[in-house]
């Protein structure tokens, strides 16, 4: 197939395959290592009965390719699991059981889930706003003060850790002007306002981060186009500097900056980590770092699994909305 289906065929199967070879890598990592991975499995404080349920609920005496086909098994079409006395069922995608809680991993997933993605997708609209306009302004100043203060503030911007600007956020705005209550997670169904107050700190400690990257990418893009001959036509007819920047440079510009976004939002799910435990958020990066302290593997598992599925379609849609803003990209 040619053209834009082709090209979209071509980009899922691409993805399907990638979506495997992290599923393969992912239970390799984990499950074939050494030592007694039903042990470390059940973690620490299992009895020796215990040890030898999980042994078998992982079927460690079959060989590798066969385990590894029940794994995925369990997340294209569930399996069951036996606690005892009976038999649970744990539908598609499966992902295991948390030896620590007894909870199902996708449910456990799923609770924490809409947490990192209020994070992510409130901290994206800033980052857009900041990014894009600061990246605009510098190109429009080019060689002035301006510039020259706005390409210092974004360099600091990239070099700064997520954690310091979080902590100094958190005592300049809530400890010494007391502007914002120190953030506590509030449900979105329970009290939208409240939900936005106690996120909006979470979400300039991450977005003034990506904004510092956008904005030099915008920078860059907004000269570049501005170089073009199109550009140096426009001006030669009278049309006005705000108008060549707006309607006609910023569109060009637009490519890069989408694939970017789709990027960063994929792989802003997985490095949230830092952000939510700084601010005792309960989302997935908070949950990944406790189950790494408690060695609960079936949970590790899930969550690197999960992360790594939004970073592979983050880049599928990336990928996607480039070729729409540039066709081009669908003949390469």
């Amino acid at each position: 197939m040619n053209g834009f289906g082709g090209f979209l065929l071509r980009r899922s199967a691409g993805t399907v395959i990638t979506l495997l070879a992290i599923s393969v890598i992912v239970y390799v990592v984990f499950f074939v290592t050494p030592g007694n991975v039903a042990q470390i499995t059940c973690g620490p404080r299992c009895s020796p009965e215990q040890v030898h349920q999980v042994a078998q609920q992982l079927r460690l005496d079959d060989p590798l390719y066969v385990r590894y086909w029940h794994f995925l098994q369990g997340i294209l079409v569930g399996q069951d699991y036996s606690t005892g006395t009976s038999v649970e069922h744990c539908s598609a995608p499966c992902l295991g059981q948390s030896y620590q809680s007894g909870r199902q991993v996708t449910q456990l997933i799923l609770t924490k889930l809409p947490v990192s993605l209020s994070l992510v997708f409130g901290a994206m609209i800033l980052w857009l706003i900041l990014g894009v306009g600061t990246g605009v302004l510098s190109a429009w100043r080019r060689g002035r003060l301006t510039e020259r203060l706005l390409t210092g503030v974004t360099l600091a911007g990239v070099a700064t850790p997520v954690f310091v600007i979080g902590l100094v956020l958190m005592i300049v705005v809530c400890g010494q002007l007391r502007l914002l209550p120190f953030p506590q997670y509030v449900n979105l169904t329970e009290d939208p306002e409240q939900w936005g107050w106690n996120l909006l700190l979470p979400w300039l400690s991450l977005a003034l981060i990506e904004a510092a990257t956008f904005a030099r990418l915008t920078r860059a893009s907004m000269l570049e186009t501005l170089a073009e001959d199109h550009i140096r036509t426009f001006r030669a007819y009278g049309v006005g500097e705000r108008s060549i920047i707006g309607r006609h440079a910023l569109r060009g510009a637009f490519a890069p900056i989408i694939a970017l976004n789709a990027n960063n939002v994929g792989s802003a799910v997985g490095g949230a980590v830092l952000t939510e435990t700084l601010f005792g958020l309960p989302g997935i990066g908070q949950e990944l770092v406790h189950a790494v302290n408690v060695v609960d593997l079936p949970v590790v598992v899930g969550m690197v699994l999960v992360i790594g599925f939004f970073v592979v379609i983050a880049n599928a849609v990336a990928d996607v909305l480039y070729a729409v803003a540039d066709r081009r990209v669908v003949l390469a």
